[in-house]
């Protein structure tokens, strides 16, 4: 599993600009391997689809995986006589390489894909990366399985996918619905952080991405879709399966051990920049509620069953402390990983001696019930023990809980430092994604060959100063008197978030312009 560092974390979501020409909105992958027949009449599809229905500027990339017949010579004919078409060659075969490549280099802010059979319905394909492009979302991905949607398919490949994502329900805990049907959506910036953790380079590639972008608190969008099955595909289903499992153990694990950084693809509370100065803002209480009730009812069970068992061997007072002390180790454990989400051996010691400390102020609460009973009662009985027990665990839960939130795993405070290892300053602009994969022949992210048209707001050109950014006044309700003046991509604090990027729609061919080439 990757864990090599990554440009930094995600900006607050925001709604796409459409006011300048330039950059392309959406880029199109299209992956192939040999795929001479199908590609030409796929890509002259597609382009007449968006050229006759999409609002924006795109373009239509096709992603050679180092295909052995005439799809090269293929690819660039197209590239030839289709403006918004072009095509990369990478020397090596896999489809998550190919995308990871591709999509790493491109500088439009929407990256999509689709197969070459186009078995899915293109009218799906705007509902895909509007919310991506409203700032709503930041993945989506068609959905053969949802219930509105529309499937010819065999009974065998019907099969093979609901048990596919049955499985990473239960050992992954994915709720996304379809991994791999062929028709995803991801917003660039997100791909920017989120590509370099992932590893696989073949059909498993979604499937890991989705599992990340998930955990990490992502928000992925699910459009039904109407997909019909080619007869024609050459995909091993055997040894796809195969690899795929293979893809959910290493996930897992790794999910498990809490090698992964997910804590870079968070975002911040609300995109509205008034939003970014409220400070102190619970995050996740009600989630961290219900997951320390549940580890705490265990817990009980736990400490019950081990004091039924100590009592036997010794007195009330040496049966409670050890039951608690090591239901409290367990305890501390569990609420670390699943309540709170810490994850690695970072800090792990000093948690539990911190939770020991708990623990402390739990036995003084339960050995003072204890004493009070025997005071009371010289003899009381098994069942009026558990009693007393069980309401003195209940008020040293609640205060256990509260210790924990606030002090033992208590939220990273702005200017704290990272618990992975991930440092970012302030304002610091994001470095370049990670140089592309072997083999691909074009060059890496930080010098794409695209054409960008108008020089982009804040950006220094070549050969000249930067072209200041626009203003934008913001007039709070409270404040009649004042206006507040901030720069695209500024947040409040005055620390840059994200370059915006500038966008227009295209002219469609009903305009009557007379210098339109199109």
């Amino acid at each position: 599993m990757r864990t090599d560092p990554s440009p930094g974390t995600l900006p607050a979501r925001e709604h796409l600009p459409a006011d300048t020409a330039g950059t392309p909105v959406l880029d199109v992958v299209i992956p192939v391997y040999n795929e001479e027949k199908d590609l030409q009449p796929c890509v002259r599809r597609l382009h007449d689809h968006l050229t006759r229905t999409f609002p924006y500027s795109f373009r239509i990339t096709i992603a050679d995986n180092a295909s052995t017949d005439t799809t090269p010579l293929v690819a660039q004919r197209l590239e030839a006589h289709i403006p918004e078409v072009r095509n990369f060659r990478l020397e090596q075969k896999g489809r998550g390489r190919a995308l990871r490549t591709v999509w790493s280099a491109s500088d439009a802010p929407i990256l999509a894909y689709m197969d070459v059979d186009l078995s899915t319905d293109l009218n799906a394909l705007l509902p895909l990366v509007a919310p991506l492009i409203s700032g709503h979302s930041d993945l989506a991905i068609g959905s053969r399985l949802a219930r509105s949607s529309r499937v010819v398919r065999g009974p065998k490949r019907e099969f093979i996918s609901r048990a596919y994502n049955l499985i990473l329900r239960g050992s992954l805990q994915a709720r996304f619905s379809d991994a791999q049907c062929g028709f995803k959506a991801i917003r660039r910036d997100v791909a920017q952080i989120l590509l370099p953790l992932v590893e696989d380079t073949g059909w498993f590639f979604d499937t890991e991405m989705l599992v990340l972008a998930e955990r990490a608190g992502l928000r992925i969008h699910e459009v039904p879709v109407d997909w019909v099955d080619d007869p024609n595909s050459t995909v091993h289903i055997v040894k796809t399966a195969t690899d795929d499992l293979k893809g959910v153990w290493r996930v897992g694990r790794a999910l498990a051990t809490g090698s992964l950084s997910l804590d870079r693809l968070t975002r911040p509370f609300g995109d509205d920049p008034r939003d970014r100065d409220i400070m102190d803002v619970p995050k996740g209480l009600a989630r961290q509620l219900v997951g320390f009730c549940v580890v705490g009812g265990l817990s009980t069970l736990f400490y019950l069953l081990l004091y039924t068992v100590f009592r036997q061997f010794g007195g009330s007072q040496v049966a409670n402390a050890l039951a608690l002390l090591v239901s409290a180790v367990a305890n501390t454990a569990a609420n670390r990983r699943l309540t709170f989400g810490v994850r690695g051996p970072g800090g792990a010691v000093k948690h539990q001696a911190q939770g020991l400390v708990v623990f402390g102020i739990g036995l003084a609460l339960t050995s003072g019930s204890l004493f009070a009973l025997n005071t009371a009662t010289s003899s009381p009985a098994h069942s009026t023990e558990l009693a007393v027990l069980i309401a003195a665990n209940l008020a040293a839960t609640v205060l256990r809980f509260l210790l924990f939130r606030v002090w033992v795993f208590s939220d990273r405070r702005e200017g704290d430092e990272p618990t992975n290892g991930v440092t970012a300053a302030p304002g610091a602009s994001a470095p370049a994604p990670r140089a592309s994969a072997p083999g691909a022949s074009f060059p890496p992210a930080s010098a794409p060959t695209y054409p960008t048209g108008a020089p982009q707001a804040g950006i220094p050109q070549a050969g000249g100063p930067s072209v200041p950014p626009p203003q934008r006044h913001i007039v709070h309700p409270h404040d009649h008197d004042t206006t507040t003046q901030f720069r695209a991509g500024e947040a409040a604090d005055g620390t840059w978030r994200d370059a915006t990027m500038q966008m227009l729609p295209v002219r469609r061919p009903h305009d009557t312009d007379p210098g339109d080439a199109r």
